[in-house]
Order: C-alpha cells, then structure tokens, then sequence
C-alpha cells in the first residue's frame, strides 16, 4: 500500500546521517501497560483495553460498516481478542494495530455474508481525520489510515509535527530543521521514533489472527 512504502522509505531515510551527524539508532519498542493486565484474564484488564482503544475499533467499524453494524462488531472484536489474547506477542507490533487487525477480519468476514445473503452493506465514510478520502469498501485502506492518525494523535508535539511535515507534506530533513530551527541530528531523531510506532501499529496489525 502507499502509506506501508512511504512509512519505510522515510523510515530509512531517517537513518541516514548527513555530513557530521551522527547515525540514528534503531528505536527499542515500548511494552504497552495495558498488556500485563489483558493478558492476565481479568475483567479490570479488559474494561481498559475497551476504554483505551474501543473508539478506536468503533470508528474503524462503523467506516466499513454502517452505523447499523458498527457497535455489534465492535463487540464482537473485543470478544475475538480477549479469546486470542494468549496470541498477542508486543515484540510484534503494537496492541492498537493488533486489535484493528482483528476487526479487520470480522468485517471482512461480515461483508462477505452480507453480500451472500443480498443484504446492503451500509456502508458509510465518516468525513473524520486521515479516513476522510478513504473509498469504501477497503477495509485494509480504512484501517491502514486510521492506524496512521492514531499514531500521530500519541506522539510528543514537535515528533508529530515533524513527522506530518516530512510524511505529509514531503519536507526534507534539512528544511525541517531550517524551519523548526532545531538541530539535523535532533529532526531526524524526532522522525525517526515518530515512524516507528507508525510502523508498529501497522506490523501489529499484520501480526492479527483471523479469530
């Protein structure tokens, strides 16, 4: 997809040193706290990962499905994952992609039997974020953008406003730094950790089981 190639090639990019800069080392992950206690089995563990993640999953559903559907799948997602809970690895990706991944296969999977049964899939595109322009219908392009916002919505201030300025709007690392006025070594840093949990919301997403 064109936002999973430009996610690594600016990933790449951002290792890269100029001149006197020294390289960027690689980001070591961090464990999402709401793992411990959802893999633990307990409800507390469960009412937070709703809580922290259940707009998330809705928004994705309700895209791809219509208002009609969205809040029964979005249940049916969270019951899929506390039953594959086990099959979460964090080293993997992040727990946000991983539960978008599993929704993704309950929409599929309902599309499918909507359409065989001849029934409208209602689907409805909310004008909302980074999902805005995104066709109907695509249930991996729907996920793959929201995962996108929802990265960016956690970061720092001036990483998300570095990584928007080289994701979106195609500024190199040297006019970042001339415009933010901040040190090259510092730009690419910033981005460098920016795009990885970019990318680690899109490899949980991969990493999903089916049920």
């Amino acid at each position: 997809m064109v936002e999973r190639e430009a996610i690594e090639k600016r990933d790449d990019d951002a290792t890269l040193s100029a001149p006197g800069v020294e390289v960027v080392d690689p980001v070591e992950f961090e464990v999402d706290p709401l793992v411990a206690p959802f893999q633990s089995g307990s409800d507390e563990g469960l009412k937070a990962l709703y809580d922290e993640h259940g707009r998330l999953v809705y928004s994705y559903c309700l895209r791809t499905l219509g208002a009609n559907r969205a809040a029964d799948a979005t249940q049916e997602v969270f019951l899929g994952a506390w039953k594959s809970r086990d099959r979460y690895r964090p080293d993997a990706g992040s727990l946000a992609g991983w539960l978008l991944g599993i929704a993704r296969f309950k929409v599929i999977d309902l599309t499918r039997v909507q359409h065989r049964n001849g029934v409208a899939t209602g689907t409805e595109i909310v004008d909302e974020g980074a999902a805005a322009n995104t066709k109907p219908g695509d249930p991996e392009r729907v996920a793959e953008r929201i995962l996108i916002a929802d990265a960016l919505r956690v970061l720092p201030e001036r990483s998300r406003k570095m990584v928007t300025m080289a994701f979106f709007d195609d500024y190199t690392h040297q006019q970042i730094s001339e415009i933010c006025n901040v040190p090259l070594g510092t730009v690419k840093s910033d981005i460098r950790r920016g795009l990885e949990r970019l990318r680690r919301h899109l490899e949980g997403f991969d990493d999903s089981p089916k049920s």
